[in-house]
């Protein structure tokens, strides 16, 4: 089987390439990025490496004649920094993603797998789970889920055009592994707050938004899902989460406070717009509002379609970021540190 990667030394991208080197049906692996990586060992070795910046209007030539002869492509393409470039994150995000969608049907890909998001859905309610049929239409003042919503767009155009290209999105929730907390912490703390302040944290007392509830998994996990639906051919919507859903409760307990005091959300929203606009930090309060407004998943559909579970609570998954977050490595691209936390 010959698997084509693209965005292939991001968080996910990095677990993923393990995992499909790990598997003996694997013959012919194939990572796309903008740099490569930059340095070799695992992942890395062993992979047919091509460069090419799908934000350019000449890559899709570049990205068909890469996916030729492919028995699948894995589309983890997406950027959130510099977050404060907006019409350069559009540029990667859509329209890089619709030249990665035209490329896959030109060269006669049979099977696309698409890295959606929880971010991609609308307001729903956090008191009960919802299915993959919720409707995808973001938080529009969230770049990131707006953007996130108009891919989910033109990948039912995709499908609409080419009934016979099998299409698979996977729309996890939080992703985070050990490897990329380095790169996480400057995508969204920027120096603002210092890695040793956050790193193996611990509370006494956890200020939380009321009523706030999201989902985490691990990279690894997240890894497993990507191959068990391109193994076992599996099309259509999957949400993807570990248990438990995260909450004022659940995540004190993984820092060890002894109560939490939960506050309109309003209030930490007010912080981010100030520090953001104060270029203290480089996360605008769009992240909080899709916080704030995405339903719990039900994760049920790919947990019967292919038998996934997680191997790793969303609490273990949490845990292992916030404990290294002050790693000296990272990713496998110096391009995912932060150079300035003022982006």
């Amino acid at each position: 089987m010959r698997v084509v990667v693209l965005g292939a030394t991001g968080n996910v991208a990095t677990a993923l390439l393990h995992r499909l080197q790990a598997a003996a049906e694997i013959g012919s692996l194939v990572g796309v990025s903008r740099r490569g990586p930059d340095r070799g060992g695992p992942p890395y070795e062993g992979v047919e490496w091509h460069r090419i910046d799908v934000s350019e209007e000449s890559a899709g030539p570049e990205l068909e004649a890469v996916m030729r002869g492919a028995d699948a492509v894995i589309d983890l393409v997406w950027v959130i920094r510099p977050n404060r470039d907006r019409d350069h994150l559009r540029e990667v995000n859509v329209r890089g993603n619709e030249r990665v969608f035209q490329a896959a049907a030109a060269a006669g890909v049979p099977h696309l797998v698409y890295a959606s998001s929880v971010g991609a859905y609308g307001p729903g309610p956090k008191d009960r789970a919802v299915d993959e049929s919720h409707p995808t239409t973001g938080t529009p003042s969230s770049h990131y889920a707006a953007q996130k919503a108009e891919v989910e767009d033109l990948l039912d155009q995709l499908e609409r055009e080419n009934p016979d290209m099998l299409v698979t999105r996977l729309r996890p929730g939080l992703i985070f592994q050990a490897g990329a907390a380095p790169e996480i912490k400057d995508y969204f703390l920027g120096d603002l707050v210092p890695a040793g302040l956050v790193n193996g944290l611990r509370v006494p007392v956890l200020p939380f938004p009321a009523g706030l509830r999201f989902q985490a998994v691990s990279a690894q996990d997240v890894a497993e899902a990507y191959w068990q639906v391109v193994r076992q051919s599996a099309g259509g919507a999957f949400n993807v989460a570990a248990e438990p859903v995260l909450d004022a409760q659940t995540v004190g307990q993984l820092l060890g406070a002894k109560r939490y005091l939960e506050l309109p959300t309003t209030v930490f929203r007010a912080a981010a717009a100030l520090t953001y606009a104060a270029r203290l930090q480089p996360t605008d309060p769009g992240w909080l509002d899709m916080a704030a407004n995405v339903p719990v998943m039900d994760t049920s559909a790919i947990r019967e379609a292919v038998g996934w579970t997680e191997t790793s609570t969303s609490q273990q998954a949490v845990r292992e970021l916030l404990d290294h977050m002050n790693a000296a490595e990272g990713l496998g691209n110096a391009q995912h540190r932060s150079s300035s936390p003022l982006e």
